[in-house]
């Protein structure tokens, strides 16, 4: 037979696998439905965080009382119904077909229904077990068994874009981990009735003289600390997704290093020094700062993720080893001290992912987040001289700065900016080498849009959609001389409207609510076309789905945020609905214009999985006429389009990927198309 404490750390183990195995599969579940847009995962997090929260906070109560049959009955009982509620999540989940109105009240209510109370029973179980197994064989409390927990993060972590992600659809994901959390259930099931149910403090404590209660300092710390480490988590996160796409691989990355430095701080303390992590963290702090303050410069993606993985290591370490050094040393506090760790946890996460985005016009994530870390540090710091008060104090000088040069750099010939779920959009004035007024869309650093306002040039189609692009030959050799039915997914400015004439139809699908009005009222090719022009507002996959067969002649794909990618509308599954809004003969155009990622050949394997023919259109820059250099893949049933001289002459075939598989709802990875030096 198991020894108890086996039982009691393959308990914690076993749930700090699945409690981390289901974040990026409950996140990936929702991405389709909210647009793929990067702060899903951001939000996900803020949900996780604070049922981690209600976990410790249960724990807490529980070990504040003896554990009685009438707790004891309760802890089966909520087991019990959190079984329930997995077998009848079919009949449970809200409808996510119309999410993207509120996308964060959606994500909440989706997440509590369905995994909300297992969540919880599974956060409260490292703290709750580690007591119980105090109570049962005395000594001190088993801290060490925190090293499961984290064990089981971290392989949970591993496993899922690895092992699980790519060879099980998430209906098997979900089925397995459903069985795993039975599996748990029944263990601590058995483990609470070896719990003794006396009727004396639940935690005695140690004399007061060897172990005196934390001080009021220490405990702001337990919480303060663990805050700066998420917004560390949350905002790095973000900066890297949104650039990049919204994927589980994506979102583990940070996730992994902010675990490890936990694994690092409560393991292995030893190794942590102060005096070399505080000089590399200031130095970190600083020259990232200073290249975020670039905001229209890019740097080579693998580069820039490598710096900040590395800064997110570097000052979550400091965090979590400072937290550590302050932990209690009474019995007592130790549910206390999980509670307010979790707590920071919670407040960091929804700075980030929820609170900054509605009380900041701009993305300032980094940059506060830095300064938050500074001030910490100078906190943590202050007693040990000089020295430190004056390498932090510089430092906290610094990092304000950086908030103020970045609030310039933005407010600089800027029309407008707003911020909101699905991104940061900025509409800046500029005047081009040749003095013509331009104006120019911007979602993070990426260009969305620009118009060009001198007399005559309004309706020219300007960055990724010039007449000799992938999409301006699409719509001229399309139809034949009658009027066209078009559709384009993704609004931006509304550049493809000036292909319009009278008689024509447009429709564009946009999903972020803040795009319209801009497109209205600061660009004038909506109004300046003489197309028929209607927008369909939310997800365009949502909206497709639901709207009777559109016939288009011409359907655009170009729905980036940032330089981000939403996968859900580049799978088998939407392009078969695409299929299903096409004239015959039509022509899907996908724009995969991008720094990272070759998206060409994916777009070909899903071509050549629906039986469509595919080539690439590869335009260069023309600067004086504000044309980009875009990269556009089109797909036809049509037998002769690809043979029209006009097309041939400038086509080309798409070289294929060895292995590469066609990306469903299911299934996507972007490591066979990542490059990471962009081009």
């Amino acid at each position: 037979m198991p020894s108890t404490r086996s039982l009691y750390g393959f308990a914690i183990f076993l749930s700090a696998f699945l409690l981390f195995l289901v974040e990026p599969m409950s996140a990936k579940q929702l991405l389709p439905a909210l647009g793929g847009s990067s702060a899903v995962w951001l939000t996900c997090l803020v949900f996780f965080q604070l049922t981690l929260l209600l976990g410790y906070i249960y724990a807490h109560w529980l070990t504040r009382h003896p554990f009685d049959r009438r707790r004891q009955l309760l802890y089966l009982a909520l087991l019990a119904i959190a079984i329930v509620a997995l077998a009848a999540q079919r009949l449970i989940r809200p409808d996510l077909s119309r999410g993207s109105s509120h996308p964060v009240t959606t994500i909440f209510l989706d997440l509590t229904l369905t995994i909300g109370l297992p969540f919880l029973l599974l956060g409260s179980t490292s703290p709750l077990l580690q007591i119980w197994l105090f109570r049962r064989q005395g000594g001190h409390v088993p801290y060490r068994l925190f090293a499961l927990s984290n064990a089981g993060s971290l392989l949970a972590l591993i496993a899922y874009p690895i092992l699980v992600e790519p060879h099980l659809p998430l209906r098997m994901q979900r089925l397995f981990w459903a069985a795993g959390f039975v599996v748990y259930a029944v263990l601590c099931a058995v483990l609470s009735r070896q719990v003794p149910a006396t009727s004396q403090p639940a935690l005695p404590e140690l004399p007061v003289s060897d172990h005196p209660p934390a001080s009021a300092s220490a405990k702001w710390l337990w919480f303060l600390l663990p805050m700066a480490a998420a917004m560390q988590l949350s905002a790095v996160t973000s900066h890297i997704t949104s650039n990049i796409a919204a994927i589980p691989l994506l979102w583990i990355l940070p996730l992994a290093v902010y675990l490890i430095t936990f694994i690092l701080a409560f393991e292995f303390p030893r190794l942590y020094r102060r005096s070399i992590l505080v000089r590399l963290l200031v130095v970190m702090l600083a020259s990232l700062g200073y290249a975020i303050s670039k905001i229209d410069s890019s740097f080579p993606i693998g580069i820039a993720i490598l710096f900040f993985l590395f800064e997110c290591f570097v000052a979550c370490l400091f965090c979590h080893a400072e937290a550590y050094a302050l932990r209690p040393r009474r019995p007592s506090e130790t549910t206390l001290f999980y509670l307010l760790v979790a707590a920071g946890g919670v407040t960091g996460t929804f700075f980030i992912g929820i609170a900054s985005p509605l009380i900041f016009a701009a993305n300032y994530d980094l940059s506060i987040t830095f300064l938050v870390t500074a001030l910490l540090a100078l906190a943590v710091t202050w007693p040990y001289g000089w020295g430190q008060r004056l390498l932090w104090s510089t430092g906290c000088i610094l990092m304000l700065y950086l908030n103020f040069a970045l609030h310039n750099a933005y407010a600089n010939d800027t029309l407008m900016m707003n911020r909101n779920f699905y991104g940061s959009l900025r509409v800046k004035q500029e005047v081009t080498k040749e003095g013509q007024p331009l104006r120019l869309l911007l979602n993070g650093t990426i260009q969305h849009g620009t118009q060009i306002f001198s007399p005559g040039l309004t309706r020219t189609p300007t960055t990724y959609y010039a007449r000799d692009s992938g999409i301006g030959l699409a719509l001229a050799n399309c139809c034949a001389d009658r009027p066209r039915n078009i559709g384009v997914v993704g609004l931006g400015a509304g550049t493809l409207a000036a292909y319009g004439e009278p008689g024509d139809r447009i429709r564009f699908y946009e999903i972020n609510p803040h795009v319209l009005p801009i497109a209205r009222n600061l660009f004038t090719y909506l109004r300046d076309s003489h197309a028929r022009i209607t927008v369909a507002e939310g997800d365009a996959r949502a909206s497709l789905a639901h709207e009777a067969p559109q016939g288009f002649d011409v359907l655009a794909v170009d729905a980036f945020s940032g330089d981000a990618i939403p996968i859900h509308l580049l799978t088998t599954e939407a392009l078969t609905l695409y299929r299903k809004h096409l004239a015959p003969n039509g022509i899907l155009a996908f724009h995969v214009s991008n720094q990272y990622l070759n998206l060409a050949p994916e777009v070909a394997r899903l071509a050549a999985a629906a039986h469509m023919q595919a080539r690439l259109f590869d335009t260069p820059s023309v600067d004086s006429r504000g044309e980009f250099r875009s990269t556009w893949v089109l797909l036809t049933d049509s037998p002769t389009f690809f043979a029209l001289p006009e097309i041939s002459a400038v086509a080309t075939p798409i070289d294929p990927i060895p292995g590469l598989r066609a990306w469903t709802d299911d299934y996507s990875s972007l490591l066979p198309i990542f490059q990471p030096s962009g081009h």
